[in-house]
């Protein structure tokens, strides 16, 4: 039997790139994405050392370049003769008090976090429903159901993708394609360094909530971030799941923080988070 076709957005690092590791050592042929070739020795080396360099195949994309979508997807059908998965896990976080972010930062969020995931699930689609089979795994967050303080365009983009999701998954599951939603607590990848960038007014100091802010910085840098290989290896067991769940909540972090939230009326839910994150 033929190898199964995964597809990886946001490859050259964290969880995309561990993700491409694992699927390859299960057995997929993973074509792993990136925007910025430069970074594909990463890749690379990672195949290499876990012997599998034969079944990864890296090609450029920027998810929010939407006329080039369409060619690559075009690529992998023909070089491969179809898609089994679509994991759309490029993203990063928008850092900042909500007043302090201009209208174009947030745009700049969406158009990378969820318009780049609503245009590469578009384009997988006609070749899944030829199929008539097809996982698209959508590398959310808990901040998509528990909207977390200092990054409220993450999360917006994150609650966003989650409530299209849960709509494309009805719309699909008939056709035989399943849509999943993974939603990590705090691991440690990219989106808390490379994959973070602050607001025009956060870095030029003219914030009036820099103290507040570099009291949560600290605080959150304190956290201990749990080995990103755990949600890997999940995206691996649901790519591997014939009928997978709508949502898997990753961490224990991830876990506690959805149980507060259920449980807690609101008023001492919110004030459980400002205590911890030092903002009160």
């Amino acid at each position: 039997m033929s190898k199964k076709i995964a597809v990886i957005t946001g490859a050259s690092s964290g969880i995309g790139l561990l993700s491409t590791i694992e699927l390859a050592r299960a057995g997929f042929q993973v074509v792993g994405s990136m925007r910025d070739l430069g970074r594909r020795e990463y890749l690379e080396k990672a195949a290499a050392d876990a012997g599998v360099s034969g079944s990864v195949d890296v090609r450029r994309l920027d998810v929010t370049e939407f006329g080039t979508i369409a060619a690559l997807v075009d690529g992998v059908v023909r070089d491969y003769g179809r898609i089994d998965v679509l994991l759309n896990n490029a993203g990063f976080a928008m850092a900042g008090f909500a007043e302090d972010l201009k209208l174009e930062e947030i745009r700049t969020q969406f158009e990378t976090n969820f318009f780049g995931n609503v245009a590469m699930t578009q384009a997988v689609l006609p070749v899944m429903r030829q199929q008539k089979s097809g996982h698209v795994i959508m590398m959310s967050s808990i901040a998509g159901l528990c909207a977390p303080l200092a990054i409220s365009s993450y999360a917006a983009s994150k609650f966003a993708l989650e409530g299209w999701s849960e709509s494309l998954r009805l719309e699909l599951n008939a056709l035989g394609i399943k849509v999943v939603l993974v939603e990590p607590g705090s691991y440690e990848t990219d989106i808390w360094s490379r994959n973070t960038r602050l607001g025009e007014k956060t870095l030029d100091g003219t914030s009036p909530n820099q103290e507040r802010g570099a009291r949560m910085k600290e605080r959150v840098q304190s956290v201990k971030k749990r080995n990103p290989i755990e949600v890997a290896r999940l995206v691996v067991r649901i790519a591997q799941n014939p009928n997978p769940k709508l949502r898997y909540v990753v961490g224990t972090d991830a876990k506690i923080q959805l149980a507060l939230k259920r449980v807690l009326p609101w008023k001492q839910y919110e004030k459980v988070i400002a205590y911890f994150l030092k903002v009160d």
